[in-house]
Formats: C-alpha cells, sequence, structure tokens
C-alpha cells in the first residue's frame, strides 16, 4: 500500500488571479475603513492607523506584482 500523503498537490493556479484581486479589494476597503476611524481617533490612534495604512499599500503593491506574475505565467502556457 502506497502513502499518498506525501505526494505534494498539484499546482493549480487557475483561480489565483482572482484570489489576489479580492484580497486587493479587501485591503482597500479596510483602509478606508480605517481612515474614517481615523474621525474620532486620540492622536496616538491616528499614528497608528496612518503606520498600517501604509503597510496596507506597500502589501496590495506586492499584490499587483503577483498578478503580473500570473498574466505572464498564463501567457507562457
Amino acid at each position: 500500500m502506497t502513502n499518498h500523503s506525501n505526494r505534494p498537490k498539484p499546482d493549480d493556479r487557475s483561480d489565483n488571479k482572482n484570489k489576489i484581486q479580492q484580497n486587493i479589494e479587501n485591503t482597500l476597503e479596510n483602509i478606508e475603513e480605517a481612515e474614517h476611524s481615523m474621525e474620532t481617533a486620540s492622536e496616538f490612534q491616528k499614528e497608528e492607523i496612518r503606520r498600517k495604512n501604509e503597510r496596507r499599500k506597500q502589501s496590495i503593491e506586492g499584490m499587483r506584482d503577483e498578478i503580473r506574475d500570473e498574466h505572464q505565467h498564463e501567457k507562457r502556457k
């Protein structure tokens, strides 16, 4: 009897672009919600929100790079 649990799963990239795009949209929504919360935040909290939103924006750029990579992968098929 062979043990199939040790084999890696096949690389299924068919919906990666959609998943990444959904993550971008969710992150943009989080940025918007955080900016609205700044209206009632203390100065310390506002600075924390600014820093977190900056990290979110950097993440979005990384996700956009991933979408470009996925597009290139699709073109090579």
